[in-house]
């Protein structure tokens, strides 16, 4: 009896990750949906990478689906709150150029995977089919991390301005998330 509670408990752990993942991915294709409109006028030359980025984020988000639909799960409350939160992200940064679009990636996708590497010493041994949907993005967002801070060089200014907003907004939505 003890060790199906458990399991039900680790069960219901894994399907609320996967969900606040799955709205976190939606957030981000907004983000990315938002520079990239913002881009065209402002560094037309990352256009096509951010494309590629929000491509690789699609994808994500239909992994973590996938995975809640398997389980007979619902998306997270939080997913317009992501949509819509990291559409006004996106396009504000957008307008603001290269660097702050570079920033706020590095911003958010160093928050995503610590938490990507917490979700997975938290489900492994218990949610193999959750460890497998968050290992499958990790090499992505380790990209999209590593070649966003490539553009980097050089420019403190916005790194220094908007990563700590950037990144306690993203901890804040995962948070509110976590508990919707």
């Amino acid at each position: 009896m003890e060790d199906q509670t458990a399991a039900r408990d680790d069960s219901v752990l894994g399907s609320r990750i996967l969900k606040v993942n799955h709205a976190g991915e939606h957030g981000a294709i907004c983000i990315y949906s938002g520079q990239i409109i913002a881009a065209r006028l402002t560094a037309r030359d990352m256009v096509i990478e951010l494309e590629e980025f929000k491509s690789h984020e699609v994808r994500h988000r239909a992994v973590f689906w996938a995975e809640l639909q398997r389980r007979g799960r619902r998306r997270c409350r939080s997913y317009w709150l992501c949509a819509l939160g990291g559409f006004v992200l996106g396009l504000g940064t957008g307008l603001l150029g290269r660097k702050a679009i570079a920033a706020t990636t590095v911003a958010v996708e160093r928050v995503v995977l610590r938490h990507l590497e917490q979700q997975l010493e938290q489900l492994r041994g218990k949610d193999e089919a959750a460890v497998a949907a968050i290992s499958s993005i990790i090499e992505d967002e380790t990209q999209h991390h590593d070649h966003s801070a490539g553009h980097l060089h050089g420019g403190k200014f916005w790194p220094q301005v908007l990563s700590p907003v950037v990144a306690a907004s993203t901890e804040a939505v995962i948070w509110v998330g976590m508990r919707a």
